[in-house]
């Protein structure tokens, strides 16, 4: 399987599962076991958002766009993926960050001295 990200700045965080031709986004089933070789499902009949574009099966190899979650200081690679996700097995796919936590700001504390007189 060939999982496209399509990154978006969003508050939920997301899990991808595979299992065959089926796909578990936060666990919610998407099902391409009925798409056939050669086959386009267009983004609006799989009745998710998580699918901002087409489904295809070409060369036996399902072909999919994910919207990819990410917080608010996600880093480069995750804001802008470099390629494809290339799936194998089933089980739990491994997504880039989410976001990194930014360092609090502390208020500078003014230093006092002290004599003892």
């Amino acid at each position: 399987m060939i999982i496209n990200l399509s990154p978006v700045r969003m508050d939920t965080t997301l899990t991808l599962k595979i299992e065959g031709d089926k796909v578990y986004v936060n666990n919610e089933v998407a099902d391409f076991t009925q798409l056939l070789e050669g086959a386009t499902l267009p983004y609006d009949a799989i009745g998710s958002n998580w699918f901002p574009g087409d489904v295809s099966r070409e060369g036996g190899e399902i072909t999919l766009t994910i919207r990819l979650p990410h917080g608010p200081n996600a880093p480069v690679e995750t804001r802008f993926p470099a390629s494809p996700i290339i799936v194998r097995n089933n089980g739990e796919v491994t997504l880039p960050i989410y976001d990194i936590p930014a360092e609090e700001d502390y208020p500078e504390v003014e230093t006092v001295e002290v004599t003892n007189e």
